[in-house]
Parts: structure tokens; C-alpha cells; sequence
């Protein structure tokens, strides 16, 4: 539903009659934006020489965020359980026609180099712009293989089961240009400029053995610009990730923590969904009609039966009419399960790109989970969605990939370097 609002109609003006000089009231009113005009003057003298008075505030490390730099090397790999950075490019490759193992062994080696490098804020070992990997800005590279790697490096018997192609779902408009790969590159920083370089050099690095597929890159706050642990904002206003897995607390959830191999301990999977937005008919609905469809206050996220952001919703509330108050097909009721493995880590990020003729935008989320086990965990929650989400009127995934995320480079060892012995 949407709303209009209408303005009073104007009243007329007794201010100045035709063949009259100007009124008292305006000369009134002349004098007193006279006294105002100075009253300001006086008052911003005032604040000038306060300002000048005052101590000068202490020396701030304008470069501070751009020297922080994640570790590489350990168990697991970085840019899963890590702070969240605020930009990412997610690069999707296809291997060459007749790599084979050894390909995939040689580009492995090349990027677990170059990646420990750049991650440490030093050029790659063939980087032809080495000043620009001074900022290292918090880099995280996260390596993960699609199902082609395993075929070509004839390793089909160790490919996990569930990687593979998500099940179709009823509101998916998949594009081929944004869908599958055989290798990804998950490349995060707080800086633009650091996002761009490591890319270039990764993807250059790579060019004998793959060749990029697709590229989407996002966006989320910068550090400094909320408050720390402020739950995300997507472009139609709506906090995004309240309910998110805590791998520290629930490990389980995100990654591989069984014996069932030295390569899939300490691995994960992600789930690459592009789902776009359609703000120009979200413009339209009223803001009671965006909190009904998501469930949710937009001003603080609480739910519309709470009083804060991570208040448990009551999905048995009803108001004076008897109308549940969270409705049956709001997102955050069609979202939850009493389901406790039903649940996912969401690192989200925005896309706003240059919109086709016509168009006002082409904006949307490039959804970005981390899960054990997509199939056991995700697919039940994104079936429920499909199924019955008011938010489907506003929002269509249009890409969609799986990979396996390889565990982490411990000193002196290779990523993938189980899988490839």
C-alpha cells in the first residue's frame, strides 16, 4: 500500500496591498532577520576565537586502518571468521582447456605466495605496481574450488556431495553471466585501491592456467562510520544479519570439523547468491508496508512485537483484529526454523552498478554464506523463502554459485595441498 501526503493550501498574505508601501509586519519582520543576521555574526565571531583559542586536538594516524593487516597462514583460511572489511571483489575463474593437476598444483602455489604477500602488506612476487600493496587495509583472500577443479585435477572420488549447483527455486532469474566458476577469489580490504590491486595481480598470475569468469564487487560501512558491532544496512534501508552464526560459538556451522579427511577439516563452503533489488516499486510502499513485509522496525530493526534489534520475536502476537501481528509471510518469520542446523554465516554485501538505458538503477545484495553443508543447512531456509516471502516482490536472485573453501596454509604448506599430494 502507499501513501500520499497533501499539503494545507496556502493562506493569503495581508503583508502588502496593492499601491501600499511595505506593511509594519514586514518591516517587523525585516528588522528581526536584521538582528538575527548579526546575532549569528556576533556568534560565529565568538566561535572563531574560541576555536583559536583552543589546544589543538592530538595528532591522529590518518594511515592507521590502511596498516592493518590478517594473518595468513594457519589452520583455516582468513575472510570467513574475520572482522567483515567494507569492500569485496568476488572473482569467479575457469581453468584453461587441458589444465590437469599439475596446472591447478602450479596456480595454487603461484597464489598461496602472492596472497601471503599481499595479505602482509609486500608486493606480489611479480608485482608490477608494488607500491600499491603498502596498504594492505586489512586484505583477506579466501581460495575456494567449484566442481570443474575437481574434474580436471582427477580428484572426482574427493569431491563433497554437496558441491554442486544449488536446487532451482521458484523466484530464481538466473543469468549465465553471473553463475558458476570453476575456482574463486573472495578478495576483502577496507580500501578500494588495495581491492583492485590484489585482484589484478591474482588474476594476472592465474592467466596460463584460468581466466575470469564473472566479477561482483560490493560495498558495506566504512570503518569508522557506525559504531562497532552496528548490524549492516542494505540499500532498501533494512538491517541485514541480526540472527548470524557466531563461528566461534558454533563452529560446527561453518566449518568442516569431523575426521572424515586432512582436506576437509578446517574447510567450509560459500554460497554466492546475486539477488537483485527493485528500489524504484520499493519506493513506493509505505514504510509500514516495508516493516510488514520484513517483520521488522526499520529505524532500529527491532521486530514489530520487540523493543531492540535482537529482541526474540513473538510469532504468536496479535493485534485488536486478530491479525498476527508478524505476518505469515514476513521475511523473518519465513526465515526462522525451529531448526537449529538451518542456520548459516552471512557475510552480505551491497551492489549498486550503472544502470541499463532507461533504468534508474541496478542495485541489489550479493549475498555471501559460509556454511558446513549448503544442502543441509541452506537449501531448507531458501525453499521456505521461495515458497511464500513477501520480500520476493521486491527482490530476484539472478546469480548463483557453490564452491568448496580449502583449508588454511600452515607454514611451509600450499592451499589445496591435501587434496593435490
Amino acid at each position: 500500500m502507499t501513501t500520499a501526503g497533501a499539503g494545507a493550501p496556502g493562506a493569503a498574505s495581508d503583508d502588502a496591498r496593492p499601491g501600499s508601501g511595505p506593511s509594519r509586519r514586514s518591516l517587523l519582520r525585516l528588522g528581526a532577520a536584521a538582528a538575527g543576521g548579526a546575532a549569528a555574526a556576533l556568534a560565529g565571531r565568538g566561535a572563531w576565537d574560541a576555536a583559536a583559542a583552543a589546544p589543538a586536538p592530538a595528532p591522529v594516524a590518518a594511515d592507521a586502518a590502511g596498516r592493518v593487516t590478517v594473518p595468513f597462514r594457519g589452520a583455516r583460511q582468513a575472510g570467513v571468521a574475520t572482522p567483515q572489511p567494507a569492500f569485496v571483489a568476488l572473482v569467479a575463474l575457469d581453468l584453461v582447456a587441458g589444465a590437469d593437476r599439475d596446472a591447478v598444483t602450479r596456480l595454487m602455489r603461484i597464489w598461496t605466495d602472492d596472497v601471503e604477500r599481499l595479505m602482509a602488506g609486500r608486493p606480489g612476487l611479480a608485482d608490477t605496481e608494488p607500491e600499491l600493496a603498502q596498504v594492505p587495509a586489512a586484505l583477506t583472500v579466501t581460495v575456494a574450488w567449484g566442481p570443474g577443479v575437481f574434474t580436471a585435477a582427477g580428484i572426482e572420488d574427493r569431491r563433497p556431495s554437496w558441491l554442486a549447483p544449488l536446487p532451482a527455486f521458484a523466484v530464481d532469474r538466473l543469468e549465465d553471466r553471473w553463475c558458476g566458476g570453476d575456482l574463486l577469489l573472495q578478495v576483502c580490504a577496507d580500501d578500494q585501491v588495495t581491492v583492485a590491486h590484489a585482484v589484478r595481480v591474482l588474476t594476472k598470475e592465474a592467466r596460463t592456467f584460468a581466466g575470469v569468469r564473472w566479477v561482483q564487487r560490493g560495498f558495506r560501512n566504512s570503518p569508522g562510520t557506525v559504531a562497532p558491532g552496528t548490524t549492516a544496512r542494505n540499500l532498501m534501508g533494512q538491517v541485514d544479519g541480526t540472527r548470524n552464526v557466531d563461528p566461534d560459538v558454533e563452529p560446527h556451522l561453518v566449518w568442516q570439523v569431523d575426521d572424515a579427511g586432512p582436506w576437509v577439516r578446517d574447510g567450509s563452503s560459500v554460497v554466492v547468491r546475486r539477488i537483485a533489488m527493485d528500489l524504484d516499486t520499493w519506493d513506493e510502499l509505505d514504510r509500514v508496508g516495508r516493516e510488514n513485509a520484513v517483520g521488522r522496525r526499520l529505524a532500529d530493526g527491532a521486530p514489530l512485537t520487540g523493543a531492540h534489534e535482537h529482541d526474540e520475536p513473538d510469532l504468536d502476537a496479535r493485534d485488536a483484529l486478530g491479525f498476527t501481528v508478524i505476518s505469515d509471510a514476513a521475511h523473518i518469520r519465513r526465515a526462522r526454523t525451529d531448526d537449529p542446523t538451518h542456520r548459516f554465516l552471512r557475510r552480505g554485501y551491497s551492489y549498486d552498478d550503472t544502470p541499463a538505458a532507461g533504468a534508474l538503477s541496478d542495485s541489489g545484495l550479493l549475498f555471501v554464506a559460509f556454511q558446513a553443508d549448503p544442502v543441509a543447512q541452506l537449501v531448507p531456509v531458501q525453499e521456505r523463502l521461495a515458497e511464500a516471502d513477501l520480500m520476493n516482490l521486491w527482490t530476484t536472485p539472478v546469480g548463483s554459485a557453490v564452491f568448496a573453501v580449502l583449508p588454511g596454509a600452515r607454514e611451509g604448506e600450499v592451499l589445496g595441498q591435501a587434496l593435490l599430494v
